[in-house]
């Protein structure tokens, strides 16, 4: 096992450190070049992050060494300042791991963006330390890759852990980057894969400079896919494997719970303020100067009603202004990055949104569900 602690500077942002874009011909290169057979180290790197997990991260790890493929893996668990014991038990229990264990906690995008860094295989595999793959995931996803000549992000079919429940078939978006689940076998280019189970070639997650990570957690997949999609990349489901998922164990809410959406004060918050830098950053113009404003200001009268309805006008403080503060503190940094990416753009806004539904989906979960439990 290896043993890399502690983990406690924090080394520059990895996204965008050079503006210059690789094409899909010198992907494909630098993949042929890090083209590794048994002999020579793993095909396959599974990324986990953990924080907490002891009590879920153990049928995440043996779903990964029970799969059923032909090649090498390797398993890499960075554990994010965990006080549960969860290193002295992946220790104990999981020797082949290597261990990245830091003293702070980092956040979700900079645990992943870290293991990559770390990671030998040509693929690389987000996981959720409260996902469990089925036994053929990582060759159907492997099977998928090696089909296609252009790279492009992979996900699988998401089962509910406890019920077995199909919740999506990959994520679709709505115009103010809701995630709508797909459950449609028809459907394979998906506006999103959600980071519980997210493969990508690692010199792709390279060209597009991984996590941003100031996202901090939440929002840090759909950005990469759409950015991905805006440099001509394909984000695509593959229906004939899956994961099981306990969703919202990690920050809570995120699912309906006894027909009714339930979520968090912490989760909203986060959720609302990346799905608004996704917005400001990815979304090709004219399309940008249209939504954005109107995002806004649906999101204040949102926030505004809903006060009012649940009598709790801390809701608007924590989640609606803390919002719009983050997008003013952050005004330089998205105006100049949002220029970068869109000078690297290789498609028309009329296929960036192919994957976007047209309705409204927190209208639809209002009327079928209610107003949302937040607690």
């Amino acid at each position: 096992m290896e043993i890399i602690e502690p983990v406690c500077g924090k080394k520059p942002p990895a996204f965008y450190r050079s503006s210059r874009k690789l094409d899909v011909k010198t992907i494909n290169m630098k993949m042929s070049k890090e083209s590794i057979g048994p002999s020579d180290g793993p095909i396959c790197s599974i990324c986990i992050a953990n924080y907490n997990g002891m009590g879920i991260i153990d049928s995440t790890l043996n779903s990964v060494m029970v799969q059923d493929c032909d090649f090498p893996i390797e398993i890499i668990v960075y554990d994010d300042a965990s006080i549960d014991g969860s290193v002295d038990f992946i220790r104990k229990n999981y020797p082949d791991v290597k261990l990245i264990a830091s003293e702070v906690n980092a956040g979700f995008c900079i645990s992943n963006n870290r293991m990559v860094s770390k990671a030998m295989g040509k693929y690389i595999l987000l996981l959720n330390n409260d996902a469990v793959l089925l036994p053929n995931a990582i060759s159907t996803l492997y099977k998928e890759a090696s089909r296609h000549d252009i790279p492009g992000i992979l996900g699988l079919s998401q089962y509910n852990f406890f019920t077995g429940n199909l919740i999506d078939r990959g994520i679709l978006l709505d115009p103010f980057v809701n995630t709508v689940p797909n459950l449609s076998l028809k459907i394979t280019d998906v506006g999103m894969v959600i980071g519980a189970c997210l493969w990508i070639p690692r010199a792709l997650w390279e060209e597009l400079g991984g996590f941003p990570e100031w996202f901090h957690t939440l929002g840090e997949d759909m950005f990469l896919c759409c950015l991905a999609r805006l440099r001509g990349y394909p984000v695509r489901i593959i229906h004939t494997s899956g994961f099981k998922h306990r969703v919202g164990s990690s920050l809570g809410g995120g699912k309906i719970v006894t027909n009714r959406l339930s979520t968090s004060k912490k989760r909203r918050a986060l959720s609302e303020r990346n799905k608004s830098y996704v917005i400001a950053l990815t979304y090709p113009a004219p399309f940008f100067q249209l939504i954005f404003p109107l995002h806004l200001a649906l999101f204040l009268v949102e926030g505004v009603l809903l006060c009012f309805v649940k009598k709790d006008f801390n809701l608007f403080r924590s989640i609606y202004i803390s919002c719009i503060r983050s997008l003013w503190r952050e005004r330089n940094r998205l105006y100049h990055l949002r220029k970068k990416i869109q000078q690297l753009r290789q498609i028309s806004p009329r296929r960036f949104f192919s994957p976007f539904t047209p309705l409204p989906y927190k209208l639809l979960m209002l009327i079928k569900y209610g107003v949302p439990e937040i607690k």
